[in-house]
């Protein structure tokens, strides 16, 4: 353990010092001392340098700056971080970040409430906890989806014989006419409860961009 981590720090060593050699013709100290200490975020491996840049840089001056904070950044991550040998191989651990990041995307908007919900707070009415999207039927003895293919809410429309209330029916045949039986008149009812909930949202959808926009609304 102890020989593997003294072989990586001589690797890196002896590798910086012959780039250093080969560019230059004096070797570059792997010790870096600045006027103004280099602080670390090692968690992102940022190092931030506090000291100013000449006025109109060279290359050359770019570069050096560039280079040793780059090495001071290693000096930092060998002797702080832990450092550990496994199958994979040498495993270096960081600690975790200590600089925000900005958020890629802007803070979602708070979601305007529909009508209900601003009557539910007012009246102080807590919603139902949320169930399951499956139901057990008695009938089958299985458990099977309230809404959707072979829902709950379609029982009864492929039924060959139902059970109606004249009175009920004679109004809706008075009204519309014989509109193709029982299961159909029952998916005409679930589909026009859809159609009414699909208004209601885009109404409530509507007076929320309203008072976005300034315009008000009830």
């Amino acid at each position: 353990m102890a020989q593997d981590l003294d072989s990586l720090e001589s690797i890196l060593s002896s590798n910086l010092k012959d780039r250093n050699v080969e560019s230059t013709s004096s070797k570059t100290s792997v010790t870096v001392t600045k006027p103004i200490p280099y602080t670390f975020d090692l968690g992102n491996l940022l190092v931030n340098d506090g000291n100013p840049v000449p006025p109109n840089p060279s290359q050359a001056q770019l570069s050096a700056t560039a280079r040793d904070c780059a090495q001071a950044l290693i000096n930092q991550l060998l002797t702080t971080c832990p450092i550990t040998s496994s199958a994979d191989g040498v495993l270096m651990t960081l600690p975790p970040p200590t600089t925000p990041l900005p958020r890629e995307k802007p803070v979602p908007a708070e979601k305007e409430k529909t009508k209900w919900e601003k009557f539910a707070a007012k009246k102080g009415i807590k919603d139902k906890k949320k169930e399951g999207k499956m139901v057990f039927d008695e009938e089958t003895q299985e458990w099977v989806p309230k809404w959707g293919y072979k829902g709950r809410n379609k029982e009864g429309e492929q039924d060959w014989i139902v059970e109606v209330d004249e009175k009920k029916e004679k109004k809706k045949k008075d009204a519309n006419g014989d509109a193709g039986g029982i299961g159909a008149a029952s998916r005409a009812e679930r589909v026009e409860k859809i159609r009414r909930n699909q208004r209601k949202q885009r109404a409530n959808e509507s007076r929320a961009r309203k008072k976005e926009d300034g315009g008000g609304g009830i």
